[in-house]
């Protein structure tokens, strides 16, 4: 789960994390106001957006007076702003985030993640911070430095010490960026963070340390340990295919591409994805139905794939141990009827791959259901290969 710049700033501040003065507004006199309370020489108006690139689309404004301030909020109130990680389609803005500017003087990158490899937390840092810092890590692998993380001690102080020397911080800050890193990793762990980020994390020209930028995610996993994170959740940032999908405890991630797929264990997920990708095809989406799958669950599964006509086809690629492959047929056979007016055809091609639990009963209820556009494949391979040819097909047609 994602939240805004400003809830996580709030969440670091309560945690120790030096952060600017500022706060949410959802309107241009709110703006206004929140710049009176603040009283700075320079006002800064951040668009508030579940993406990042913000500063090269246009979506942060430096305000010298409250007229500005107006101007700045009326402009990127309801705009729509496009940026690297938003899609060609870009996000609306609906609040922004009113704070004081800062006399910048270095800019750094901080960050915490889990690495897979390690099965640890580990801090990343450089002193090559700000809007550039892909292309750093892109270009400049060297100049991105690292620090594992023992689960059972935690961030050692003389970890935090020798990343900030790592980063080459001025030596008058080093206690203030030690105490930061502490405080950073504190709010990764009790808050069950996939990710906590700083970039730019600034030294200012009165030597403060001040982490000018922060982004928060969290493990859905863990969000029942945290109702006041979950109750930051802004549905309206998420796209509505993942958060319809959620609530049904369906996984699904958007993907962009046409060809639908529906599968059951994240592993095989993957698998189907990188298939379709290898026989030319543009997977719409990520998702798994898990292993409790029931005909009404595969109905709505089929739904949330067909709605916006995104995809041109659908492949069906099930390994039945706990799920039960006739289960999932008769899912197909209740959303066909669901689907579409005269409960026999769906208004895509589909391409069902069934193997293991009651396989033969799943593939005979597909077999004698009156379902038009509904294909038995009888490998992975081959079903992959179908549903790519079909959708290319219809393309060009």
């Amino acid at each position: 789960m994602n939240i805004h710049e400003y809830q996580s700033k709030a969440i670091l501040r309560g945690y120790g994390v030096n952060v600017p003065d500022g706060g949410a507004a959802f309107s241009v006199e709110e703006a206004v106001k929140q710049a009176q309370t603040l009283g700075a020489d320079v006002t800064v108006v951040k668009a508030q957006i579940h993406a990042g690139g913000r500063g090269k689309a246009g979506g942060v404004k430096l305000a010298k007076n409250l007229d500005e301030v107006r101007q700045y909020a009326q402009e990127l109130l309801g705009k729509t702003l496009v940026t690297h990680q938003t899609g060609p389609d870009g996000k609306v803005v609906k609040r922004l985030l009113i704070e004081a500017g800062s006399n910048i003087k270095k800019e750094y990158y901080l960050s915490f993640v889990v690495d897979r490899q390690t099965a640890r937390v580990v801090m990343m840092g450089s002193e090559e911070g700000g809007v550039d810092i892909e292309k750093v890590a892109a270009e400049s692998p060297e100049k991105i430095v690292k620090e594992y993380i023992d689960p059972a001690i935690g961030l050692a102080p003389f970890q935090a010490t020798r990343m900030a020397y790592k980063m080459h911080f001025p030596k008058e800050t080093i206690r203030q960026v030690t105490k930061l890193m502490i405080n950073l990793h504190h709010t990764f762990v009790k808050k069950d963070c996939s990710l906590a980020e700083i970039n730019p994390l600034v030294v200012t020209q009165e030597n403060d340390v001040v982490a000018l930028d922060a982004k928060l995610n969290f493990d859905d996993s863990g969000l029942y340990r945290h109702p006041d994170i979950e109750s930051l959740r802004d549905e309206a940032e998420e796209d509505p295919k993942e958060l319809r999908a959620s609530k049904l405890g369906l996984n699904y991630v958007n993907l962009g591409g046409n060809v639908a797929c529906m599968v059951n264990g994240a592993g095989l997920a993957m698998a189907t994805v990188d298939i379709l990708k290898h026989f030319g095809g543009e997977p719409a989406n990520f998702l798994d139905v898990g292993g409790d799958s029931t005909p009404e669950k595969i109905a709505e599964a089929f739904q949330i794939m067909l709605d916006s006509g995104q995809a041109k086809g659908i492949f069906v690629n099930i390994f039945g141990g706990i799920n039960k492959c006739d289960l999932v047929a008769q899912g197909i056979v209740d959303a066909a009827k669901i689907i579409s007016q005269d409960g026999k055809s769906l208004p895509v091609p589909v391409v069902v791959r069934l193997e293991g639990t009651n396989v033969e009963r799943g593939r005979q209820i597909l077999k004698d259901s009156p379902v038009a556009n509904v294909i038995m494949a009888e490998t992975m391979e081959g079903g992959a290969e179908e549903i790519v040819r079909l959708v290319k097909g219809d393309s060009h047609a």
